[in-house]
């Protein structure tokens, strides 16, 4: 945003070099002035620099200032910028098709200085004051954004502690998730939602006796059944919501055990069937169960655990994600190395 010590920049469109001086003048002494005569000429301008705000003739060759008006308000890196046409047409339906287009202001010609100068001084006051609310409207939404994210990973680490109590395993997941959804070539806005999603992951594991879920042995065929609910149980949890993060989280937290050949869980989901997210934290959660110890059983070395995950490719995942979480290893070798049982789990 310019600042209160930076002249604004007025952008004269007009194809008349004795309009475009008298406008000059009138202007000069208080703001940077840039000119184009024709309308596409502006736009690349718009495009390629700050422009404060745009004086713009109707009757241009080529380009005329209704179609130039209505390309820069199409357009999400010039939309915002004010204009105000300048024309010697006073007709009235001219006047409302300029209001149509998206100005904000209509002058007639000739021009009068005085009156040039109060409405360009009145817009780009609008114009920055707009704009200022803009960004204190972002900077609220992302301090909202962060304490609902601090909420649901303390949430999923309800469930976590149960069964870690350090907490790690759902940090780390998350860590492998987002490293595994940027191998794949997603977007950096995809991988962060999957990031904060995973934190729910094993959410359901709050429904699941302890006796069960502290067990030091090999759980009996009706302990799995128990304990496999815990996918449905953090689903139910989270629950239908129209949120995008708390929908994926629910999607995450059903379909996580899924297995590309159909014989996960709860649903059997088979192939693409299962939801990519739900593809993604299979592997990475299954490759951090495998290298931590747990009640029933010893820590996997990594290359094991690696070798695992490799030879489960095409039954238990998605060979694409296996490919994905490979090109990925350095990274994750120094999450896990980062975020080792025993050290202290961060805050957030």
């Amino acid at each position: 945003m310019r600042t209160i010590s930076t002249p604004a920049c007025v952008l004269i469109v007009d194809d008349v070099p004795n309009n475009i001086s008298l406008l000059n003048a009138a202007l000069i002494d208080e703001y940077i002035i840039k000119v184009a005569t024709r309308g596409r000429h502006a736009i690349d301008i718009c495009r390629s620099m700050p422009v404060d705000i745009i004086l713009l003739d109707v009757m241009m060759p080529e380009m005329d200032g209704f179609e130039t008006c209505r390309a820069l308000k199409e357009d999400p890196r010039t939309w915002d910028i004010p204009v105000i046409f300048v024309t010697a047409s006073g007709d009235v339906e001219d006047e409302s098709m300029g209001f149509a287009c998206g100005a904000v202001d209509y002058i007639t010609k000739p021009v009068r200085a005085s009156i040039v100068r109060a409405r360009v001084r009145t817009h780009l006051a609008l114009y920055d004051q707009n704009r200022a609310l803009e960004r204190l409207v972002q900077e609220r939404t992302s301090e909202l954004n962060k304490s609902h994210l601090e909420v649901l990973q303390r949430l999923g680490s309800a469930g976590e502690y149960r069964d870690n109590e350090t907490g790690l395993h759902i940090v780390r997941v998350c860590h492998y998730s987002r490293i595994i959804a940027q191998a794949l070539g997603l977007p950096e806005s995809e991988a962060d939602l999957l990031f904060n999603a995973a934190a729910l992951h094993d959410l359901g594991k709050i429904g699941i006796p302890d006796s069960i879920l502290f067990k030091p042995g090999k759980l009996d065929d009706q302990e799995w059944k128990i304990i496999r609910t815990h996918c449905e149980i953090g689903y139910k949890i989270i629950g239908d919501n129209q949120n995008s993060l708390l929908k994926t989280a629910a999607i995450v937290a059903l379909t996580h055990h899924e297995q590309w050949d159909g014989a996960g869980y709860p649903q059997k989901l088979k192939g693409s069937d299962i939801p990519l997210f739900g593809r993604i934290v299979a592997v990475a959660d299954v490759f951090d169960a495998l290298t931590c110890d747990r009640p029933y059983k010893k820590r996997w070395h990594v290359s094991e655990a690696i070798t695992e995950i490799m030879s489960c490719r095409e039954r238990h995942f998605d060979p694409q994600i296996v490919d994905a979480f490979l090109r990925g290893g350095h990274e994750i070798s120094v999450i896990q190395q980062q975020f080792t049982d025993g050290a202290s789990r961060p805050s957030g």
